[in-house]
Parts: structure tokens; C-alpha cells; sequence
């Protein structure tokens, strides 16, 4: 009966002919790229079946808000507000949840409830939304499963504390708390007495309404299977996946690989049962993934959850089997069966078919907390990490040292690293961090064996097994001295277990390694004399059953010959991808490489692209020629050069990975397409570009490179506090500060770099109240042919990449731009600039300094190309390729509109980080809208990364005097509103100076009186907070941090930049939502 009644709510196929699809918002943690490659696919698959699609993503930088992608699209907050306000619009027949995370899924279901779905006639595509409830309701969930015997994990439902703490009493601790519908185990962790169970529950009720308190079986096994259905109630498995890393680390967190390598048959056949029992009595239709944890020794096993929705795994089990997930998931939303649908890679057979694969994949993560202060680095159940890469190989060993190489954190494997120092190594094995993995190798050189490791991380004995088959092999080759002594035989094994030429140099040559990259070609040249080189691998989902046809490929030392045959035809040009995601480096640099592509397609050269992370477009089968799904690295692009004998290669759509390889790649002679290596190197080596701008008469700010404090400080008497400091030789992270006096010198320097003559430190003068502007451009041999100038909202000091940034500029001099463009062009020139670059300026009362300068595209690119509607990446893509390209007609001062680009932040998944803004860039994502003017453009941005309009309550606190003065506008502003003005001592006196009523609140360090504006938060009494750091003097600190903190952790929204609250407070004082456009892109 069940399966009639699913068929039957289903419309016909044909019958729909306009469908919306909710995207994802802003990258954050937790929820990344993956979700611009799977919306991307599903409208790809509408497209195919001529159905106009309407998308709502306010991320401008993601590939899926392109032109060629949907028919229309609304650069809007995903909140249930505008959602309804578009389907009013447009009436769409069929609406898509499944494919914009967590935020999409949401937004879905309160639609549903509220009843805005049915009053419009929307029917929801795939997965019925009872059906998405009962999988993230868990009171729902597990009735669900009970009713078939499936097994989940011990558990109970709570909405406040008191129930939480008699919960874990009667399921006993240690337990796990988690928030029902939250995304990457927001808000969770684990809890071995009542005292941290009450601080974990009440932070986790500020983001989720449901809190579950269950049993922690830290330390089975987690096991993922990705599977699909469709309304006929077929089914198949695409891909199970097994976690390094044992239950109690979030699989976002976690190694992960693919296919499982320690289950046996029977284990893998009964999970795999369970998981298509469990998707056909829940009723999904399209993608779902089920996670269980495992205990082999008892073949027990408990289902963890599922999700109803294409996820992280989702993403890495498409690229990992080349089975296009997103695209049948869409295809069966309309109504198809898996029996009717092409798979895409084989184009041979049909959709209904389970991949099997001849290679083994590993995803693992990036984390980047060195970036924030105060954070913890351990690792559990709650996301941290910010993006991943995915190695292919063919053994395990293999795999884990590409993988490890990959995430770009100075690692070159798993061995022959720069040791990594632990003071207590049993705690760093027991207690996981970001850096658990290098800590398995110093037991290992320790004298550990397999089955203490084991006793201590519980991470399965036959990972173990092979991470010593690695020690060993490091064992070995140190017994040499030289390259030439090294036998043929221990090489060739060497390269089959995933070691790199440089980990092979320096397992020899050890302290005798002064010159890397000689030693790196030397290797080189060693194993090409034994005729040991690499082969091509295609990644083919049927393990060769059936003849693959698309160029998706990984290159080995396991195998024999190549998969492909190469013509020589010099027609091909290699676009060298961004790698991980990382804070700094994201989606951006996907929709440039993308792009890139797309021309070099479009001008008749074969398209090739070098990249490795899952989350992106760009490592899609269908987006390019052939895919190589291998490392950035100087030894791997050169292996792929020799075999693919290229025309060219792009280097500047990358972000900064390619541009590193510029002087490296020219050595060896390689077409580097566009600019040439030598001004890249002019403009990233300091002395050099700064003597040019010296020669050029362009101003820049006073710097000096220096190597000792004695040095320092006479520097400083030249130039006056504040200044910048940026150290060559790192300790803890923090690369930059800016330093406000000699205190603060002092502390940064003891705490964060070594001054000496080999770490020398760059200090500069810091101009204070400047502001910062962006300038976007592409040149032809010199000349400028399209730019575009950009304004901060936020003076210099906040780094570019968080500042809130507006195009065209609508605050600055005519003057100061017509200067800007004279500098622009004679560095264009001095340069001989062919291609992207961006360079960075500060302005202050008309007086103009050069910061920086990068000959490759920049992060705001996407952002400027889509407000102003002319690609600068296509026209960079053709100056690269040697086409003579004219200067478009079209000016930014012709604009009706304004863009505002605003940042996301992540700090509630950082337990501990201050989130407050520097120099340094914390934001993980970002958004961009448009407006009639910059109010409401900034509103629709700032609710778009998560900011609300304040109901009735402000809390201030604002910093120095002139600070006070910048935000007494605003205070003005809100109390005309009728908002309630809270407001710390020197505020307090400030505004009731100036005639705006305000209630005196306590700060957390005067704790002996009332009211304490910690507690109004705790009370939730507070609905916005405006907290600006005064400097960085340690009680203001303490402060000030314990109420910006307080306000992330209880999810009330926080603003640390006066200028930035000034504008938001503006705009939602003058504008009402209701006033607010609601207008597609392309009718701006």
C-alpha cells in the first residue's frame, strides 16, 4: 500500500515546466562547495529536460549563479521570508530542498509547515518533506526505524536543561549531546559529568529548539553507505565508506576512504541491507546517506543517523566513484526511474547499477585553526575543519601520503616531515588533534607498536599495519647516504607506497639537504634513468566491466601502462586548480578556474584541469576535457606536462598554489600562458616590487625587513604607532598583527616570531582611518582593457577578504579614482601584464599607497564580473590564449545598481575563538547582493550571512572615542526606532552625554553589581550586540571577549566593526523588509 500511495503523489513527468531550487547561502563550516557542485548538476539535469529553473543562492562567487546554469537567479538570504516572496513572483510548479544543505532543507520544511508550499500549489521534488522530518526529527527517526527492528543508538529528546541532566543520568555517563536539525554536529560534544553538560546544552538550545542526549560508543567503528532510490522503489548502493578514525570524531572531521578496507563480506553485506531496508521504509526519493557505527568483533551495529538530503559524503562518493549523484537525484525528483536514466561517465550503461572500483580514494581534512586565537585544537564531534582534498591511488599507503601532501599545510607526506614536537605523546594519541596523524609517526619512530597505537587512538589495526609498511620503507632508505647508491628496486617501492622524490632526497640525504629543489630534480633524474615514471589510471565506475568514455583520471605507480593514448598534438591547455578549501582560498578561485576552462573550450583548444579537492565544480566529469584528479605539486604537474606535452599552462586562476610554481615550471622550460614568471616574481618578492614602485615614484607605506628588536624599535621611533608587524618564520599561527604600542611589540614578538638573522620580520607603518580599495583588472601586453574599482565599507585593518566590499565605489573622489587608474597602468605596464591581477590601495584624504600587488585573479573577481556583467575571466582567458581582445563599452559609473559583498563567519564552531576581525582573515564564506542603493544592498547581504534585524534590544559598547563618535549617528537612529539602548560604562556616559537615553549594564569583570550584560544574554534579553575592541590591552580583552564570545555561542548576532554597524543599524532603520526589491539578477 505504502509504495502505491508514494507513486501516486508524484506528477506526471512533463507536467512541470518551472521549478525552484533553494541554493545554500555563504560557505561556512559544516557546509561548503559541496553544495555548488550538486546544484550546479541538478540544474544541469533541468535543463536537460527544458525546465526553467529558478535558483536563490545569495553566493556570487559560486559557479552555480552563472549564466549558463539557471534561467533565473535571485541573489537572496535562503530564509523563509524571501523564498515565499519568489515562488509569489514567479509560481513554480516544483520546488528542490535536497540540494542546498542543511540551510535549504530548513527553509524547505518551515515553508511546509507554515502552509506557503500549498497555498502556491508547490509540490516538492524527490524526497516527500514527512519523509525529510522523520529523518531529522529523532523522536520521529527512531520510532521510524523501531518499526522495522533497525537498531539506532540510546537516546532522548530534550528541550531544556533540567530534562537534559536527568537524561544522562538514567542512560549513565559518558554521553554525546547533539542539536536536532544543525548542520556538521554544530553544537555537540561530549559530556563526563552534569557541570559540562550544562554548559554544552545551553549553548546547543540557543541554535536548535530539540537537544539529544545519547550514549557514547566513542571508539567503534563509522561506516557510511551513499544510496540511491527511486519511486518505483529501486535501489542501489553507490559507494560505502570507512572512517580512519574511530566513532566520536565527526565524519567532517575524520580520514575517511573508499571503498571500506576492513570490513569482511558479511559485514559489508549486512550494512549494506540494512541501508536499502532502512531508505525504502522511510520512503527517499533520489540521495541519502546512512551512517552507522560498527563493532566487528560482535558484528553489532547501530545507526547513527541519516540524512535526507545530498551532503559532504555525498559529494566525495560522486567523485569518488564518477557515479553523478546530484544529477540522477535531480533526474529522479521529476519523476524518473533508475532503469530509464544514462550514466553520464560510462554512457553506455544505465543509471540502475552499482559502481565497483579498482582503486582506493581517501578524503581528508583541512583545518585552519592557526588562524583564530584562543581556539582549541582538539577534534570531536562538532566541525572545524574548513574544506578537504580527495587522493586516488591504488593502496592505502599510497593514498594517506597524497592526501597528506595535498592539504597544503607544509606537510610532504606522512613521513620525513619536520618532526613534529609532542610533549606527552600518550595524550596526543588518546585526546585527537588536527595534527593526530604526525603524532602516529613519532610512536611509531618511538618504539610503539601496532597494538599499543591501537589501545590508545582505537583506529583499526590494518590502518596501523600499513602506516608502519611506511616507517619501514623510511627505515630503509635512510640507511643510504647518496641518490646514486639507492638501488632501483627500493626506489620503485618507495613511489608505489606514495612517496614523493623530496621525502626520497631527504629520507637520504637528511641533514645534507641544503638546495630542496635541486635535490627534488635530482630524484627526478634518478628514477627517469631507471625508467621508473608514473601511469595514467582512468577512474572507471564498473572496474572495467564496461569501457569508460569520459577523461576523468588519477596517475600511479601501481600499474603498468596508460589508460589513454596521447596525440602530441600541442593542443592541449592545462588550467592548474585552487586545491582544499581554506580560509583565504575558496569557491572563488573554483568559478575563475571554471571559467577558464569554459573559453580555453570555446576557442577550440582541448581543456585539461589539475585539481583534488571534491567539494568543486571544477573536478566534475563533464566540465572539462580530461580531469586529472592529482596533486598541485611541482613533481606531479610536471609528470602530467610530460605526458599531456601541452601548449600551455594557466597559472593565474588558481589562487596562489599555481602562482607558487611559476619561477620552478619556467626552469624547466613550460609554457606559462600570460604573464610572464619573471614579473610574477617581481611582484610577489618584496624588495623587488617595492624598488619598482620607487623607481615608478608610486608611494607605498614605510617598510622595513628587520633582525633584531634593538632594530625594531628605532624603526618605530621613525614611523610612529601603530605598525604592522608580519614575520617571516611563524610560531603560532597568528601571521600578522598590528601593534599599538610598545607593550603589545614586545608580547607579539616573544610570543609569535624568533627575531634573527634568519627569521627577520617585515614592519610597516599601519596608516590608521585609511581607506581600502580594490582594484580588479585584465591587461594585454601592458595595457589595461577591463578593470573595476572597489570600496571597503570597513577602514584598512580588517584584511580584504573579510572587509564588507561595494562596486561600483559610491564614497570615494573622483580624483582618487582617476589617480588609481594612472597607477594601475603604469605598474600594467612596468609588468607587461597579460591577464587577471588585482592590486590592493589605501586612500587617505586623496593621498594614495600602493599595498600589494597579485598577478593572478583575485577573490572579489566573481563578485565584480557578475555586478558589472562582463566576464573578466573569459576576457583574461583570451588575452592568455593570444586573442587580440577590445575594451568592452561598458562603464561601472553607468550602473542603477549597487553590489555589496559581505563576509561569513564560522566562529560558533570555534570553540574559544575571539571573533573579533584583524589583519589576519577568519571569514570562511561570503555573499553578494544587489540593490537600488548601498542600504539595500547591505541589508539583503547581511541577512544573508546570518545578521538579523534586531527585535526591541541593543547592547553597545563602542570602543575609543572615535569609534563613539563614528556610532553616535546610529545610536541616534535606533532610539528614534524605539529600540532599547543597553550600554557598558564609557558608552553608557557617551550617549546620555549626547542626549540618547541609554540603561547601564555591568561589564563581566565588576561582578559584584547589577545588571550583568552577561547574564541579559544568558536571559536572552539582548537581540543584538555591537562590541568594538578599544586595543588589544589584556583586561579590555577579557572583557570584551567574554561578551562577543557569550553572543556567538547563544547565537545572537554580534558586530565588532563600527563602520559595519553604522551601515547595517542605517539600513535597517531607513528600510523595512517589505521595502526591499525582489528582483532576478537579470533584470538589474
Amino acid at each position: 500500500m505504502c509504495a502505491s500511495l508514494t507513486r501516486e503523489s508524484f506528477m506526471e513527468k512533463g507536467e512541470i515546466k518551472k521549478v525552484l531550487l533553494l541554493g545554500s547561502g555563504a560557505l561556512k563550516i559544516g557546509e561548503a562547495g559541496e553544495f555548488d557542485y550538486s546544484g550546479s548538476q541538478a540544474l544541469k539535469a533541468l535543463k536537460e529536460e527544458s525546465i526553467e529553473t529558478i535558483l536563490i543562492n545569495p553566493n556570487i562567487a559560486t559557479v552555480q549563479t552563472s549564466d549558463e546554469f539557471a534561467d533565473k537567479i535571485y541573489f537572496l538570504p535562503v530564509t523563509p521570508y524571501f523564498v515565499e516572496k519568489v515562488i509569489a513572483k514567479e509560481r513554480p510548479q516544483g520546488i528542490l530542498l535536497s540540494f542546498g544543505g542543511q540551510t535549504a532543507l530548513n527553509c524547505g520544511v518551515k515553508l511546509f509547515e507554515s502552509g506557503v508550499l500549498e497555498k502556491y500549489n508547490v509540490k516538492v521534488l524527490g524526497t516527500p518533506v514527512q519523509a525529510i522530518m522523520d529523518t531529522e526529527d529523532r523522536e520521529l527517526f527512531v520510532k521510524k526505524l523501531d518499526q522495522i527492528g533497525v537498531k539506532t543508538i540510546k537516546s532522548e529528546a530534550v528541550e531544556n536543561i533540567d530534562n537534559a541532566v536527568k537524561a544522562a543520568e538514567e542512560l549513565g555517563y559518558p554521553v554525546i549531546v547533539r542539536a536536532a536539525y544543525a548542520l556538521g554536529g554544530l553544537g555537540s560534544g561530549f559530556c563526563d559529568n552534569e557541570e559540562q553538560l550544562r554548559s554544552l546544552v545551553e549553548k546547543a538550545l540557543s541554535f536548535s529548539p530539540q537537544v539529544l542526549i545519547e550514549k557514547s560508543l566513542k571508539g567503534w567503528k563509522e561506516i557510511e553507505y551513499e544510496v540511491v532510490r527511486d519511486r518505483y522503489d529501486n535501489c542501489i548502493t553507490v559507494c560505502n565508506m570507512e572512517n580512519f578514525d574511530p566513532l566520536g570524531i565527526h565524519t567532517g572531521e575524520s580520514i575517511v576512504v573508499a571503498p571500506s578496507q576492513t570490513l569482511s563480506n558479511a559485514d559489508y553485506h549486512l550494512l549494506r541491507e540494512l541501508a536499502i531496508k532502512i531508505i525504502r521504509h522511510i520512503g527517499i526519493v533520489g540521495e541519502c546517506n546512512v551512517q552507522y557505527a560498527y563493532d566487528p568483533k560482535s558484528m553489532d551495529y547501530r545507526v547513527i543517523e541519516v540524512n535526507a538530503r545530498l551532503s559532504r559524503s555525498s559529494a566525495l562518493a560522486s567523485k569518488a566513484t564518477g557515479y553523478p549523484l546530484a544529477f540522477v537525484a535531480a533526474k529522479l525528483g521529476l519523476g524518473y526511474g533508475l532503469f530509464e536514466l544514462k550514466n553520464s561517465v560510462t554512457k553506455v550503461t544505465s543509471a540502475f547499477f552499482e559502481p565497483a572500483l579498482d582503486y582506493i580514494v581517501c578524503k581528508i581534512p583541512r583545518w585552519d585553526l592557526g588562524k583564530f586565537h584562543g581556539v582549541k585544537r582538539e577534534i570531536g564531534s562538532s566541525m572545524k575543519s574548513v574544506g578537504e582534498v580527495m587522493a586516488i591511488g591504488r593502496t592505502f599507503e599510497e593514498v594517506i601520503q597524497k592526501g597528506l601532501r595535498m592539504i597544503g599545510q607544509g606537510m610532504h607526506g606522512f613521513i620525513e616531515n619536520k618532526r613534529t614536537k609532542v610533549a606527552d605523546l600518550e595524550k596526543a594519541l588518546k585526546e585527537p588533534t588536527d595534527k593526530r596523524i604526525f603524532v602516529i609517526e613519532s610512536a611509531f619512530r618511538e618504539g610503539y607498536t601496532v597494538d599499543q597505537i591501537h589501545e590508545l587512538t582505537k583506529i583499526d589495526k590494518w590502518f596501523l599495519y600499513k602506516l608502519q609498511n611506511i616507517v619501514n620503507t623510511a627505515l630503509k632508505l635512510e640507511k643510504y647516504d647518496t641518490l646514486d647508491a639507492l638501488p632501483a628496486d627500493l626506489l620503485r617501492q618507495a613511489k608505489r607506497e606514495g612517496f614523493s622524490d623530496f621525502q626520497v632526497a631527504r629520507a637520504v640525504l637528511k641533514e645534507r639537504m641544503t638546495d630542496a629543489e635541486k635535490a627534488n630534480l635530482d630524484v627526478r633524474h634518478l628514477r627517469k634513468s631507471y625508467g621508473i615514471t608514473p601511469c595514467v589510471k582512468q577512474i572507471d565506475t564498473l572496474a572495467a566491466e564496461y569501457p569508460a568514455q569520459t577523461n576523468y583520471l588519477y596517475l600511479t605507480y601501481n600499474g603498468n601502462e596508460n589508460d589513454i593514448t596521447y596525440l602530441h598534438d600541442h593542443r592541449s591547455i592545462i588550467v592548474l586548480g585552487s586545491g582544499a578549501y581554506r580560509i583565504g582560498s575558496s569557491v572563488e578561485f573554483d568559478w575563475c578556474s571554471v571559467n577558464a576552462l569554459m573559453t580555453v573550450k570555446k576557442e577550440g583548444w582541448r581543456s585539461v584541469m589539475i585539481n583534488y579537492n571534491p567539494e568543486t565544480v571544477s573536478t566534475d566529469y563533464d566540465m572539462c576535457d580530461r580531469l586529472y584528479f592529482d596533486e598541485l605539486t611541482f613533481e606531479r604537474v610536471m609528470d602530467i606536462i610530460e605526458l599531456e606535452e601541452p601548449h600551455g599552462v594557466i597559472l593565474s586562476t588558481g589562487g596562489q598554489i599555481p602562482n607558487n610554481l611559476a619561477t620552478r615550471l619556467d626552469a624547466e622550460k613550460v609554457n606559462i600562458l600570460g604573464t610572464s614568471a619573471k614579473s610574477i616574481d617581481n611582484a610577489e618578492d618584496r624588495h623587488k616590487f617595492s624598488s619598482m614602485l620607487d623607481s615608478l615614484g608610486i608611494d607605498q607605506p614605510r617598510w622595513r625587513e628587520l633582525t633584531s628588536l634593538s632594530d625594531i624599535k628605532e624603526f618605530v621611533e621613525e614611523v610612529g604607532y601603530p605598525v604592522l608587524v608580519r614575520p617571516s618564520y611563524v610560531l603560532s599561527g597568528a601571521a600578522m598583527n598590528v601593534c599599538s604600542n610598545e607593550e603589545e611589540l614586545e608580547r607579539f614578538l616573544k610570543l609569535a616570531a624568533n627575531v634573527s638573522k634568519q627569521h627577520p620580520v617585515v614592519v610597516s607603518s599601519f596608516i590608521q582611518h585609511a581607506k581600502e580599495i580594490e582594484w580588479d583588472a585584465v591587461a594585454q601586453n601592458g595595457e589595461i582593457k577591463l578593470y573595476a574599482i572597489s570600496e571597503h565599507i570597513e577602514f584598512a585593518g580588517v584584511h580584504s577578504g573579510d572587509a564588507t566590499i561595494q562596486f561600483p565605489p559610491q564614497k570615494l573622489y573622483v580624483e582618487t579614482i582617476r589617480r588609481i587608474k594612472k597607477i594601475s597602468s603604469q605598474i600594467a605596464k612596468a609588468l607587461n601584464i597579460s591577464g587577471p591581477f588585482n592590486i590592493q590601495y589605501l586612500a587617505k584624504n586623496n593621498d594614495i599607497k600602493v599595498i600589494e600587488c597579485n598577478l593572478r585573479a583575485s577573490r572579489s573577481f566573481p563578485f565584480v564580473s557578475k555586478v558589472l556583467k562582463i566576464n573578466f575571466i573569459d576576457l583574461a582567458t583570451k588575452v592568455m590564449l593570444g586573442i587580440p581582445v577590445e575594451k568592452p563599452h561598458k562603464n561601472a559609473f553607468d550602473l542603477d545598481y549597487v553590489g555589496i559583498k559581505a563576509s561569513q563567519f564560522s566562529f560558533s564552531r570555534l570553540q574559544g575563538a575571539d571573533p573579533v576581525l584583524g589583519v589576519d582573515m577568519s571569514s570562511t564564506g561570503e555573499v553578494g547582493c544587489l540593490g537600488e542603493n548601498t542600504s539595500e544592498a547591505l541589508l539583503k547581504a547581511m541577512l544573508s550571512v546570518g545578521q538579523e534585524i534586531p527585535k526591541k534590544s541593543v547592547l553597545l559598547s563602542t570602543g575609543g572615542t572615535k569609534q563613539k563618535v563614528d556610532m553616535l549617528d546610529a545610536a541616534h537612529k535606533l532610539y528614534d526606532k524605539g529600540y532599547t539602548l543597553y550600554a557598558t560604562g564609557g558608552t553608557h556616559k557617551f550617549l546620555t552625554d549626547n542626549g540618547i537615553p541609554a540603561i547601564l549594564v555591568y561589564w563581566p569583570s565588576e561582578s559584584d553589581k547589577q545588571p550583568q550584560a552577561l547574564e541579559m544574554l544568558h536571559r536572552k534579553q539582548i537581540d543584538m550586540v555591537v562590541n568594538i575592541p578599544k586595543n588589544l590591552s589584556s583586561t579590555e580583552l577579557s572583557n570584551g571577549y567574554k561578551i562577543r564570545r557569550a553572543a556567538v555561542d547563544l547565537n545572537i548576532p554580534l558586530l565588532t566593526n563600527a563602520r559595519l554597524a553604522s551601515a547595517f543599524i542605517d539600513a535597517f532603520c531607513d528600510l523595512s523588509l517589505d521595502q526591499i526589491e525582489i528582483k532576478p539578477w537579470g533584470e538589474y
